[in-house]
């Protein structure tokens, strides 16, 4: 086990990614934004009119009225169009998205949920909707210049600014899903979104103080579920508060039944309820939030489906291979295991246990390697990554690669009982089969 110095965690951090795990969010303030700036809007055609009026151009207000009668045409027809617009290219999108998901993994697509290009697409659109029915409430049947109130001039061309806005954002989005039916991008994807959880893991050096004997424990209390993420910064200010040591029982990713202790005490008393609330999410599915091992896992599964027999395609296998070893040469040389959070002072407040080192390659390479007897593909990839970790994995590191690498031989031979096509099938390639 190694330990990992203080980082000050972020409070709103569980909450930030939660909302990115929604998909409601996004168009709600969107609704919220375009209200006010129809108000905003409303009052500034108000204060033209006005202007114009005060000054007798009566002319110049006349010509308004009749450009924005004209333009109240194209508000009414993209107020009739836009709803249809929306059904049929989202329909569309959640085709593409089975059709991902059934070909990759159906974990997939919590990548089109927390995709910003997505959100913001849906939101454009149903903002510009919601807008253009709030100008058609602005026309006034009023046409003589003198006793006109309003004449929503700059809100119809905000209208055509968020009509404008709406293609752009339609072609943008059609090619961010085309992108997610391939299987090069969303391997990228998991892999740079697994980095960013590698990121925010604190690390540094330094060995944790005892924690002293265990004088209490905390049961969850709500829904079963997925353990996807701890509020770390509320738990370290309860634990600094009480003056104890608050160690988590379950790892991120195992999932807990009401009754269950969660955390458990060191040190004192176990702090009040009230200060531990919201600082254990639990969910249906993993998260990456703070869940190292869920991107390989993600890699790992899609190499699977890619190996079985209804699928056959040991190229894409080979391109999962690729972004574990990537990932596992980034924690090669990294502090893994038991996690020590501190409080401001230095002192450790939370013990949370993670993956070791022996984990992850056992998470990377186990099934995978049970599979890649018959293909030849993938076991010279397979080969060609675990000698390259072997090169880069200090000493006390090589054993369980080795150990992967033994067992990989094994099973070819095994499995292969022409010696020319074993000796093909073990010779390490980067790219597998050219």
């Amino acid at each position: 086990m190694s330990d990992r110095g203080y980082r000050r965690p972020r409070p709103l951090s569980p909450l930030r990614e939660h909302l990115r795990d929604t998909f409601w969010f996004a168009p709600t303030m969107g609704f919220v934004c375009v209200f006010v700036l129809w108000l905003a809007a409303s009052a500034v055609d108000e204060e033209i009119v006005a202007v114009l009026q005060r000054e007798e151009a009566y002319d110049e207000l006349g010509g308004l009225i009749s450009f924005v009668q004209d333009a109240k045409t194209i508000v009414t027809t993209i107020s009739s169009a836009m709803m249809t617009f929306i059904g049929v290219v989202f329909s569309i999108s959640l085709v593409a998205v089975q059709m991902a998901s059934g070909q990759l993994t159906p974990r997939v697509v919590r990548i089109f949920v927390r995709s910003r290009i997505s959100k913001l697409t849906l939101t454009v659109f149903l903002a510009t909707f919601l807008f253009s029915l709030l100008v058609l409430t602005s026309y006034e049947s009023e046409a003589d210049p003198r006793r006109v109130v309003s004449v929503p001039l700059l809100q119809s061309m905000l209208t055509l600014v968020l009509v404008g806005l709406s293609l752009l954002l339609f072609i943008v989005y059609v090619s961010a899903t085309l992108r997610l039916m391939q299987v090069g991008p969303v391997v990228d994807r998991i892999a740079r979104d697994s980095f960013r959880v590698l990121g925010r893991m604190p690390r540094g050096p330094g060995g944790p103080e005892g924690l002293g004997p265990e004088t209490g424990r905390v049961v969850h209390e709500g829904r079963a579920g997925v353990l996807r993420d701890v509020n770390t910064a509320r738990l370290v200010r309860a634990a600094r508060r009480q003056d104890v040591v608050l160690r988590l029982i379950p790892r991120i990713g195992d999932f807990v039944v009401p009754g269950t202790p969660v955390l458990a005490v060191h040190g004192g008393a176990v702090p009040p309820r009230s200060r531990l609330r919201y600082t254990v999410s639990v969910g249906v599915e993993r998260t990456l939030h703070q869940d190292l091992a869920f991107g390989l896992r993600q890699l790992s599964d899609i190499a699977l489906r890619a190996l079985s027999t209804s699928v056959n395609d040991p190229t894409t296998a080979v391109q999962c291979l690729d972004r574990i070893v990537q990932f596992l040469a980034a924690v090669v040389h990294l502090p893994l295991g038991t996690v020590h959070h501190r409080d401001r002072s230095g002192r450790v407040r939370l013990v949370q246990e993670g993956p070791g080192w022996e984990d992850l390659v056992d998470l990377a390479f186990e099934e995978i390697r049970w599979c890649v007897a018959g293909s030849p593909q993938v076991s010279r990839r397979l080969l060609a990554g675990l000698d390259d970790l072997l090169l880069l994995a200090p000493e006390e590191r090589k054993q369980p690669l080795v150990r992967h690498r033994a067992l990989l031989v094994q099973a070819v031979e095994r499995a292969v009982p022409v010696a020319a096509d074993r000796e093909f099938a073990l010779l390490p390639d980067r790219q597998g089969i050219g």
